[in-house]
């Protein structure tokens, strides 16, 4: 090859400026241009032989301990040249790589599916001369300077029976799924065996707060009249066998005219004559409520933990030819959070909390089984903290009004003497849920870090501090210091453990 290139450059130095002047070179001009183009088509056809010969791949199938295997790309060709001749070819599995023979030294293999197989060569007399594996996958060199690019290194890329495979440590989470994001670009199946340098541990502390209030006020007007062949009433939602048809004594007379049904707070009974008697009823109500819920969950970065204080309910789930099962559904207050730790020690977030109740009001009745239905208050959100810092998620308010009146037609729409004729109700529900959300990077304890518990500071009473005394537990200075007490066991079950532990101590020590 090399005198390849000396005959081209003694080519080209024929058409170089002579010192006598430029007619030389302006003679034989044509002839330069010609040769030139010669040159730079020589040189171009040589630059592309060698770039063949070095993308071409060489393998010993005589005298081989092991057997040799050929990796190829789905959709492209690979030429390998073989150390010994051959005549014939057989493929394992035609339908991964299509083998042809371009000499008696030489044969192309076209990757076609991703998998592996064996070929076997003969020679002239049918026997054979060799074997070699074919392994056709995807392109781990494109693969792989495409990770580098997204993640700055690190990772290797490397083919396992046609599948890819990542190896090697990522500095966090982020990359290494980076790296997973753009390999799943060219295989659907990718197998991680990537280890990230320092898994963190996010521990996160949530707190929800509830408030509920409530205010109903009802006004209702009852009148009675008892007649010698009719009873007449105005305001109740009794039935005519309830009423009261006598008079001979107030105490008689039907509660009636609240809409709610309770029996009022209020109670005015009036007898205005010996047949007409009136009833006013009047009730307000007003509750509070607040619940606290405060979960501490901890996680490794990346992973999901999740959180649920309530219970569950079955709901019917028809099945096939009538059938019905029924499937648990959970309910309260529940939470999942997704942390992820980046590289400056910001701490991304996805976090999915939920607060559900069960709505005895809105009932579905399925195969004679009656199911309550669920009020739901969700909400999702992904956000980026560092260690220490919160955030408050609020919002979720729930205001309820309504009203309800009944009254008699047409006396009840007169202005100011309607009132009289008519029974009234007002109710509101209000309900706020405010959620404080901090997270914490967590490091385990050395084991040589003692841990404390809320039980360190008191000790079991015996029989003299329980029965005597009073005392259903001590301190353990009040334990040195009892009197008479030579030791504490003094009780029934106890477990006589090490006095160096720090579970009990005696008058001794």
């Amino acid at each position: 090859m090399n005198s390849r290139y000396e005959n081209a450059k003694h080519i080209a130095g024929e058409c170089r400026p002579h010192s006598d002047g430029g007619m030389t070179l302006g003679r034989f001009r044509p002839r330069c241009q010609l040769v030139a183009a010669l040159v730079a088509m020589i040189v171009m056809l040589l630059a592309l032989a060698t770039g063949e010969s070095q993308a071409q791949q060489r393998i010993a199938l005589a005298n081989s301990a092991h057997t040799t295997t050929v990796t190829v790309t789905v959709g492209k060709s690979l030429d390998v040249h073989t150390d010994q001749s051959f005549v014939d070819i057989t493929v394992g599995d035609p339908e991964v790589a299509d083998v042809n023979p371009l000499t008696d030294h030489a044969l192309s293999i076209l990757g076609k599916k991703i998998g592996t197989t064996r070929v076997t060569v003969y020679d002239e007399n049918k026997k054979p001369v060799g074997i070699f594996d074919i392994e056709v996958s995807y392109d781990i060199p494109q693969l792989s300077a495409e990770i580098a690019r997204f993640t700055g290194g690190g990772i290797r890329v490397s083919s396992v029976n046609g599948r890819i495979m990542l190896s090697g440590t990522a500095p966090d989470a982020v990359t290494l799924d980076k790296a997973v994001t753009v390999a799943r670009q060219f295989a659907p199946d990718v197998l991680n065996v990537v280890q990230v340098v320092q898994p963190q541990q996010v521990m996160l502390q949530v707190r929800f707060i509830e408030v509920s209030r409530s205010a109903s006020r009802e006004l209702g007007v009852q009148w009675n009249v008892f007649g010698s062949s009719a009873v007449a009433n105005i305001g109740n939602q009794v039935s005519a066998s309830q009423l009261p048809i006598t008079n001979s004594s107030i105490s008689s007379a039907v509660a009636a005219g609240v809409l709610s049904g309770t029996a009022p707070f209020g109670f005015l009974v009036g007898q205005l004559s010996n047949k007409l008697q009136v009833e006013v009823n009047a009730l307000e109500q007003k509750g509070l409520a607040r619940s606290l819920a405060e979960p501490n969950l901890v996680t490794l970065s990346g992973e999901t933990a999740s959180f649920l204080a309530g219970g569950q309910i079955y709901i019917p789930v028809p099945q096939a030819l009538g059938t019905v099962t029924f499937a648990p559904q959970p309910y309260g207050v529940g939470l999942s959070f997704t942390p992820t730790v980046l590289k400056d020690g910001t701490i991304n977030l996805v976090i999915k909390p939920e607060v559900s109740e069960l709505d005895t009001s809105n009932t579905v009745t399925v195969s004679g089984t009656s199911v309550p239905g669920l009020i739901v208050r969700r909400a999702s959100t992904t956000l980026e903290l560092r260690d220490g810092q919160s955030f408050m998620l609020g919002g979720l308010l729930q205001n309820d009004s309504q009203t309800a009146q009944d009254q008699l037609p047409w006396a009840g729409d007169v202005p100011v003497l309607g009132t009289l004729f008519r029974s009234s109700q007002y109710q509101k529900n209000e309900t706020d849920l405010v959620i404080i959300v901090t997270p914490h990077i967590v490091r385990p304890l050395p084991p040589s870090a003692p841990i404390h518990t809320p039980f360190d500071d008191t000790l079991p009473a015996n029989d003299v501090d329980f029965f005597l005394m009073g005392q259903p537990e001590v301190s353990p200075a009040l334990a040195r210091l009892a009197l008479g007490a030579l030791s504490r066991p003094y009780v029934g079950h106890i477990l006589d453990l090490p006095k160096k532990g720090g579970i009990y101590v005696s008058a001794k020590d």
